[in-house]
């Protein structure tokens, strides 16, 4: 009876020991599994934070086939500026992405933002450091002009851009022969710049046709007023919003490039 008795005290006794156990392991995988977010450096405060994540960490999708279907290139020049971040946000909102053609000078002073872009799955492309005009200086003068923008994009997002545009559209022949990139023009000039008018901005994007490269400029309030309408009405026809290079496939070092891929496009 004795021995019973002790027995049944033990695994009384051992039961109480295992079961919180058992609970605590039941709980670690929930922790272990939750992928929403990921603890990084302490703060001042002791306190984890959320580690920045980046589409760059996962591989892109492949995007659409412009040769088959109705692509467009929006392209932003001179910036970043004061209206990007509003920018990008629309640009979420329609799954749209944009060619972004920077100032250096720029970058320099707002590389957060320059970062955001290229998070989002947006291209990036040398615009020169202090758009200057590149047909009216030495040649080594223009390189230096490019090469202090590349390393401030590096700077900035530790890519170096995949892309010039020249300002005004103005590149010698001395330079292009130099480079190790495309030249990306345009087809679809808004003259955004220019009007500073959103309504007539929105009307010279009518102007877009599949394979259309189209020039705006994200420094200007009134450019930004008028994305909504432009990205509406755009998807209502059926267009995909591409990178230059997705427009173009395979553009080669060098060569200047003003439209792209169409449905006609014989690969």
């Amino acid at each position: 009876m004795v021995t019973m008795v002790n027995r049944s005290i033990l695994l009384r006794l051992l039961g109480a020991l295992v079961l919180p156990l058992v609970l605590a392991g039941c709980g670690a995988p929930l922790s272990d599994s939750w992928d929403g977010y990921r603890t990084g450096p302490a703060t001042e405060q002791g306190s984890p934070t959320k580690a920045r994540t980046s589409p760059r960490d996962a591989p892109e999708p492949p995007g659409p086939d412009c040769s088959l279907v109705k692509c467009v290139a929006l392209t932003f020049d001179d910036g970043p500026g004061t209206y990007t971040e509003s920018l990008l946000d629309l640009l979420d909102e329609h799954q749209a992405k944009a060619t972004f053609f920077l100032i250096g000078e720029n970058v320099a002073k707002h590389p957060g933002v320059v970062r955001d872009e290229l998070d989002r799955g947006h291209e990036l492309g040398n615009h020169t450091f202090s758009h200057r005009d590149l047909t009216k200086m030495s040649l080594a003068a223009a390189q230096r002009e490019l090469r202090k923008t590349d390393a401030a994009i590096k700077k900035a997002t530790g890519e170096e851009p995949t892309l010039i545009r020249p300002p005004f559209g103005a590149i010698p022949t001395s330079l292009k022969k130099t480079l190790d990139v495309p030249v990306a023009l345009w087809s679809v000039d808004t003259l955004d710049w220019q009007t500073r008018d959103t309504k007539k901005t929105v009307k010279a994007a009518e102007k877009v046709e599949p394979g259309s490269i189209v020039l705006m400029h994200d420094i200007h309030e009134s450019t930004i007023k008028a994305m909504p309408r432009i990205l509406t009405d755009l998807q209502a026809k059926g267009y995909h919003f591409v990178t230059v290079s997705e427009l173009i496939s395979k553009p080669k070092p060098g060569i200047g490039y003003g439209t792209g891929q169409h449905p006609a496009t014989k690969n």
